[in-house]
């Protein structure tokens, strides 16, 4: 690499801000400058298009209590206590749309996480095998990030956004209001904080047996109707 492509890639990476654009027009930009200067700057977009992709700082360094699953972990966390309610988080960390929801999400599970009720992530991007297991599109213009799957019994219960029938996403606004009032997260709190209860209490033991009255009662010579 000669010392002024070195030089125009020091100044691409630390002085135009490629998040602010979505993916796409970002990656022609590069491709386009590459093809005009050359098979070897062409070579050099390509390493700097996979820097971008693949090594963003995290979407959110804010509070969370949120549980970060890999694809080796997901499928054995989900089936590991069925009582136990999860709402997944399916990301790519060049997703514009992903880095809004991000504190979003966090403070969500800040309010609602509880032993009953737990909230993960998985990210797609990095794990192309999960997104094709839980049908979640990673394609630069997907419409499906981010996707939060409310699971029950380690069974998908619902989804947002939907796939229609053509397997397009339909259109859904990613706000607080949106997510509480649809995995209508106050009912699914207030249950699972109930079988948490129930879960630290233990199963009641029955009461005691007692005698049927009079039957230990003692008589005046001192034996007992039982002994009787």
């Amino acid at each position: 690499m000669g010392v002024n492509n070195t030089h125009f890639l020091m100044e691409t990476r630390f002085n135009l801000h490629y998040d602010e654009l979505p993916l796409p027009p970002a990656f022609l930009w590069l491709l386009v400058w590459g093809f005009v200067q050359g098979e070897d700057s062409c070579c050099d977009v390509c390493v700097l298009s996979v820097f971008l992709m693949t090594c963003k700082p995290p979407l959110y360094l804010g509070p969370e209590y949120i549980k970060y699953f890999s694809d080796k972990t997901i499928d054995e966390e989900l089936e590991r206590d069925k009582r136990v309610t999860w709402i997944v988080e399916f990301f790519a960390n060049w997703s514009n749309e992903c880095q809004s929801f991000a504190p979003i999400y966090a403070d969500l599970s800040l309010k609602y996480n509880c032993t009953g009720l737990n909230f993960g992530k998985v990210d797609v991007g990095r794990y192309p095998d999960v997104s094709t297991r839980y049908t979640v599109s990673t394609s630069p213009l997907t419409k499906q990030l981010p996707t939060l799957i409310l699971f029950q019994g380690g069974k998908e219960v619902m989804r947002r956004p939907q796939i229609d029938k053509k397997g397009r996403a339909v259109s859904w606004t990613f706000s607080e209001e949106n997510v509480i009032r649809e995995f209508s997260l106050n009912e699914l709190y207030q249950k699972a904080k109930k079988l948490s209860k129930q879960r630290d209490e233990g199963p009641k033991e029955p009461p005691e047996q007692q005698d049927p009255l009079g039957a230990s009662m003692e008589l005046p010579n001192g034996e007992s109707k039982k002994d009787k």
